[in-house]
């Protein structure tokens, strides 16, 4: 019985990597999260440049067509340049010439009695600091003197350079070299290693922005410049479309602006991280379905009964039942019993008010960044999974001010500009000649942002509500009226101001949860404080560092509307 070949055809294609080939589904760069975080970290304030750009992300230079063999190529040119220099070349003459050099220049010297023994042990050390140290005495007692030291240090710093080339790099050649030629050809050696450096970090990232241009002409050839200038048009090409299609638009001066798309991107990356990290505790996110009478419909069924909307019937099964049941006989006669509806679930709303804290103190250790990608990240959540629920930012500093999500990224820690130990001060704001602007904006006003939130969540038709406050310590302002008080450091007066806004949203149903910031200067009172500001309202504290403070604001959220829909 002969035995047949193996059925199939088998194809070889050369030069295919199954490693290294890009997949043509691979995600591209991240250039919305890049944008984002630029932005979170600078607001209004910081240009975000097409360089920072291109340095903020990374490239796979794979997806550039050519990239890979272009720089590997002008690479072996450099290499087998600097080969041909190490193959031309010995040290050992210029190094016993340099010698030979500083030794006779030392020997011109004449130095002062006091410093004659200084001198000496300077030259032997062969040391410029040991020079240096004699140079300033010597100026003031041996002008001569000093101007031969100068001499001496130049003479020695050359030596210098020629024993550094001897030991950086082995020469196998014959040629002798004078000490300027091995001063230029140690140049021409560092310049090629740094370029050779440069063009490796480029392959593995394509910021071809990185190399010296300039210095790279003295040694490429006019063909390879070509190729390089050609690739950087490429990667600036490629960069300009994924800025196009992750929401990034160019504006006058040369930066960028982001557009909706862009902060839609950067929430659900940010969001995306957030969940990969909750699934590995196996907690997951998806809540299971809570059958009962409500608008929401779902996919199950079950069989008609009294009382039940027809508006959620399942048309083609029934359908089907009642023909299964009649058989062939026409026409066909719905009864109850054919009838299936689908299942429904409730999806109550609720209400939640967001106090950013926007203080002086917030600046430190980029707090601030933390809470606006939080910010961020919850609104996208909302608007993603829950577009019923209502939520409102409030920024807080010395005063609190309502803000749209479209404004949070912008926002910036205020500056300090009192620097006082203890302030104590009253404004009365009901006065017209008195603004915004004349009061130091960097205190801590959670009392009047309690207020404005109470404000705006009374009017939601919900008893599900609830304030989310975070900060990093104690208040420091408060509202009485119109008076405005800032006192520092943390007084009596204002934290009992706030307890009683904390207390007239407990009468109206409003939970206060709190994350508090650790930070440098975080006291045992601020923790009591905080503790006692959620105990008024039946609500809670959680301690975060700045970094997890996205991930636990919105498993909480989550956490939340699981307990208000069972």
């Amino acid at each position: 019985m002969s035995k047949l070949p193996p059925g199939g055809v088998i194809h070889t294609y050369q030069k295919y990597d199954p490693v290294n080939f890009p997949s043509p589904t691979a995600e591209p760069p991240d250039m919305a999260s890049a944008a984002m975080e630029h932005m979170l970290a600078y607001g209004d304030m910081h240009e975000f440049t097409e360089e920072e750009l291109a340095n903020a992300i990374e490239i796979d230079p794979s997806q550039i067509q050519g990239f890979m063999f272009g720089i590997d190529n002008i690479m072996q040119r450099l290499r087998e340049r600097k080969a041909k220099i190490l193959a031309t070349y010995e040290t050992d003459h210029v190094q016993r010439l340099a010698k030979q050099q500083y030794k006779e220049e030392s020997s011109k010297g004449k130095p002062p009695g006091k410093l004659a023994k200084d001198y000496q042990q300077a030259v032997n050390e062969e040391q410029l600091a040991a020079l240096e140290d004699i140079y300033f005495p010597a100026s003031k007692q041996d002008k001569e003197f000093a101007k031969h030291l100068v001499k001496l240090a130049d003479v020695l710093g050359k030596k210098y350079l020629v024993d550094d080339l001897a030991e950086r790099y082995t020469f196998t050649g014959e040629e002798k070299l004078t000490v300027p030629e091995a001063i230029e050809v140690r140049e021409v050696l560092r310049e090629i290693d740094e370029l050779l450096k440069q063009l490796e970090e480029a392959r593995k990232n394509a910021r071809l922005a990185t190399i010296n241009m300039e210095a790279m002409e003295r040694y490429a050839e006019m063909e390879d410049m070509e190729h390089l200038r050609n690739m950087t048009r490429a990667v600036n090409e490629y960069l300009k479309d994924l800025a196009e299609q992750q929401g990034l638009e160019r504006n006058e001066k040369g930066g960028y602006n982001l557009t909706p798309k862009a902060v839609k991107l950067f929430q659900s990356k940010v969001l995306s991280t957030i969940f990969s990290q909750l699934q590995a505790g196996r907690s997951g996110r998806h809540q299971g379905p809570i059958i009962g009478e409500g608008a929401v419909e779902m996919q199950a069924t079950k069989p008609y009964e009294f009382g039940d909307s027809v508006a959620q019937m399942d048309i083609p099964q029934t359908l089907i039942n009642s023909m299964l049941r009649q058989g062939n006989e026409r026409p066909l006669r719905l009864h109850s019993d054919d009838i299936v509806v689908h299942k429904t679930k409730n999806n109550p709303k609720a209400a939640t008010c967001m106090l950013l804290d926007m203080s002086g103190s917030m600046r430190y250790g980029g707090l601030y960044i933390s809470v606006k990608r939080m910010a961020l990240a919850l609104e996208g959540l909302i608007r993603k999974e829950f577009p019923g629920d209502y939520l409102q930012f409030i920024e807080m500093f010395t005063l609190a001010k309502p803000r749209h999500a479209s404004e949070i990224a912008g926002l910036l820690p205020k500056p300090v500009t009192l620097f006082q130990p203890v302030v104590r001060l009253r404004a009365d704001l009901s006065k017209p000649n008195i603004s915004e602007l004349d009061l130091p904006p960097h205190f801590t006003n959670i009392q009047h942002a309690l207020q404005q939130a109470r404000m705006f969540l009374s009017a939601r038709d919900t008893p599900n509500r609830q304030i989310v406050l975070i900060t990093d310590g104690l208040p420091t302002a408060h509202m009485e009226g119109s008076q405005l008080y800032l006192l520092y450091p943390p007084d009596r007066r204002t934290e009992e101001a706030t307890l009683r806004e904390a207390k007239l949203c407990e009468r109206e149903g409003i939970t206060i949860n709190i994350f508090l910031l650790s930070s440098w200067n975080q006291s045992e009172e601020d923790v009591k404080f905080a503790y006692r500001l959620a105990e008024n309202t039946k609500g809670r504290v959680f301690f975060v560092a700045g970094k997890d403070l996205d991930r636990y604001v919105v498993w909480d959220y989550l956490q939340r509307r699981r307990s208000i829909v069972s």
